[in-house]
């Protein structure tokens, strides 16, 4: 059971909210269409229950609301347009992607995948797929975690007659597994022909919630709505004249003093009032595919169209849309809250059978009075359930990863060859390629690049949404992510440097170049470079979400804030630590803490680091970058 409650949108520039007090259920078991022209609030509407839309109002999935879902993806499955993912990516890999971040083994991607009939496409690019094979794609993303209910926003959109029916028979299966089905449209007859209950939407208010059978038969017919304090006997006079004059006119008795005339028009049903004396205070057509009622006399003050939620009513019973009063103590008849005898709003609600449903707290859910639950307070931050295998996927499910360990490779080697040439450039620079002119070495560059990628490709083609339960920047995926990085950094440091050693041994001979006594301390200096590059590419990518920008951050270490320390640090050194391992030893810390004579060799060569102007430079250039990112993640004004 789906239930949305007082849902409404924040009014921009004075405009009216696009959805204004929307209350509808959406029953287990079958298909929910909600229905209206474009820009009647649909897709807000959906975006209100999902949390991504400010506003008011509040959403329970099986009588819980979202922020309390623990799982949000084993609850709701969500597709909103098309399939958020990098277009390089194949559908397997998109979907394994994702079922690490939903926290499901691979093998019910593959599954899918052949449900969907995609089994042949599994190894297509995202960006080659038609829209019909990308709509089964995103019906596959949005079933990964078995959800319960489905919320689609016009699924069949651009879809051709068979790809449409297949898809809404897999709706249908869903349903009838017991699943919730909401999905959009604004066509009325597609409606009628899929859905079991049909809500009406239209400018943002409820027009109806029928199911099919009633909307149906009184949505999709032309028609003249009647309100008149004598319903029946001006329901018994056109039928009688109908008969008598052979004409085909369906009466139909609404609720109240309404009655809703097919086959006839309005000056035929004036006439027929004027001509038995009956008083007509609403004669009006209505337009057939809404149910919106065509220009003409108002219907009386303080009555509009809005749901009762109570339970959906048994097929082929009339479940016309149900006019309650809104609270106005401005009416004319001078009744509070629009109750025509007075009283409470509780009053009114226990006399139609409204019962409201309550929240898994106890406290009231209700709508209006002001008391509609604001939007995103209290909701977790959830990140992947799976972040190092799903950031493993990531990196390595674009060509982007191996395509730049290639061009760091070869760019590295073209120009390690023509410095040892040279002959003026020392034997580390030379094994990382790293002349003068050069800002990093290709390696430090390429380790900065795989970093800013990591985060880049989250905020360029966001596989992970909150409508997924999944966001970007949660502290889980950032330690992955940071992990993941480090590793590759490391590795594309090794790799190069092998190469570069075994292409200028193949061209100038093992005895021209020889391998460094103190290699273990370079390898150090060159592992802490290319990792630090590859953070503060990750970090600055993250803060800025743009993959340039987190490329800028690793060229501006070198450029700018080395330069700004080396112009602060320059000068006579008042005070050295020199002689710090021996103070360490007679102070009695070695001791206490047992340390080897492994820690007293590594320790001069990590001090040493840390004063070499770059290192310093790295760190700092860390710390703001991850302090940023936390205030940002932290700050209550920014969206995770």
């Amino acid at each position: 059971m789906l239930q949305a409650i007082g849902l409404t949108s924040e009014s921009r520039r004075d405009l009216p909210p696009a959805v204004d007090n929307l209350s509808f259920e959406a029953p287990p078991g079958s298909l929910t269409a909600l229905l209206g022209a474009p820009g009647a609030g649909k897709t807000t509407a959906l975006r209100l229950m999902l949390d991504l839309e400010p506003g008011r109002g509040t959403t329970l999935f099986r009588g819980r609301p979202l922020h309390r879902l623990g799982r949000p993806c084993r609850e709701i499955g969500v597709l909103l347009g098309d399939v958020p993912g990098h277009p390089a990516r194949t559908a397997r890999g998109q979907l394994r992607m994702l079922a690490a971040a939903v926290g499901v083994p691979a093998a019910r991607a593959d599954e899918l995948l052949d449900i969907m009939g995609l089994g042949a496409l599994r190894g297509e690019r995202l960006g080659t797929l038609s829209l019909g094979m990308d709509r089964r794609l995103g019906l596959a993303c949005a079933l990964l975690g078995d959800p319960h209910t489905l919320l689609l926003d016009a699924p069949s959109a651009g879809l051709s007659p068979r790809e449409s029916g297949w898809l809404f028979g897999l709706l249908r299966a869903h349903a009838g597994r017991g699943g919730t089905v909401l999905y959009t449209t604004a066509d009325p007859k597609e409606a009628a022909r899929t859905a079991d209950h049909v809500v009406t939407l239209d400018a943002g208010r409820l027009v109806a919630a029928q199911d099919v059978a009633s909307f149906a038969r009184t949505r999709l017919r032309p028609r003249v709505a009647v309100r008149t304090p004598h319903a029946a006997r001006l329901a018994d006079a056109l039928s009688r004249e109908a008969r008598a004059r052979r004409r085909s006119v369906e009466v139909v008795t609404e609720a109240g003093s309404r009655i809703t005339v097919y086959g006839s028009s309005c000056p035929e049903i004036g006439e027929t009032a004027f001509r038995h004396g009956v008083l007509v205070h609403q004669l009006a057509d209505e337009i057939g595919d809404t149910g919106v009622p065509a220009p003409g006399p108002l219907p009386a003050p303080g009555s509009v169209l809005a749901p009762a939620l109570v339970p959906a009513p048994a097929p082929g019973t009339d479940d016309r849309a149900v006019r309650v009063p809104r609270p106005d103590p401005g009416r004319a008849d001078g009744s509070p809250y629009g109750h025509p005898r007075g009283g409470t709003p509780g009053d009114a609600r226990r006399e139609r059978g409204d019962r409201r449903p309550r929240s898994t707290d106890g406290r009231d859910d209700r709508t209006g009075g002001g008391r509609c639950t604001p939007r995103g307070l209290g909701r977790p931050v959830r990140g992947p359930l799976r972040p190092v295998r799903y950031e493993l996927r990531r990196m390595f499910g674009t060509p982007a990863a191996l395509l730049t360990v290639a061009a760091v490779l070869v760019l590295s080697v073209l120009i390690a060859v023509p410095l040892a040439r040279a002959g003026r450039t020392s034997l580390p620079d030379l094994f990382a390629a790293w002349p003068a002119l050069l800002p990093l070495p290709p390696a430090a560059l390429g380790a900065g690049l795989l970093g800013a990628l990591s985060f880049g490709e989250e905020f360029r083609y966001p596989a992970l949404a909150e409508a997924r339960g999944c966001v970007p920047r949660r502290l889980g995926l950032l330690l992955a992510k940071l992990a993941v990085t480090a590793g590759a950094a490391l590795l594309l440091a090794l790799v190069t440097a092998a190469a570069d050693l075994g292409a200028l041994r193949l061209v100038y001979g093992a005895d021209a170049i020889p391998v460094p006594g103190n290699w273990p301390e370079l390898a150090v200096d060159w592992a802490v470079l290319a990792v630090g590059c590859g953070w503060v590419g990750l970090l600055g990518a993250g803060v800025f979400r743009i993959t340039t920008a987190g490329v800028a951050s690793v060229v501006v270490v070198p450029t700018v804030v080395v330069p700004l320390l080396r112009t602060v640090l320059d000068g006579p050194s008042v005070r050295t630590a020199a002689g710090f391992t021996r103070r360490l030893h007679e102070s009695g810390w070695a001791a206490w803490l047992d340390w080897s004579h492994q820690v007293d060799r590594w320790l001069p060569v990590l001090s040493g680091l840390l004063a070499q102007p770059f290192a310093l430079a790295l760190a700092l250039s860390l710390t703001a970058l991850l302090c940023a990112y936390l205030f940002i993640g932290l700050s209550r004004r920014v969206r995770w």
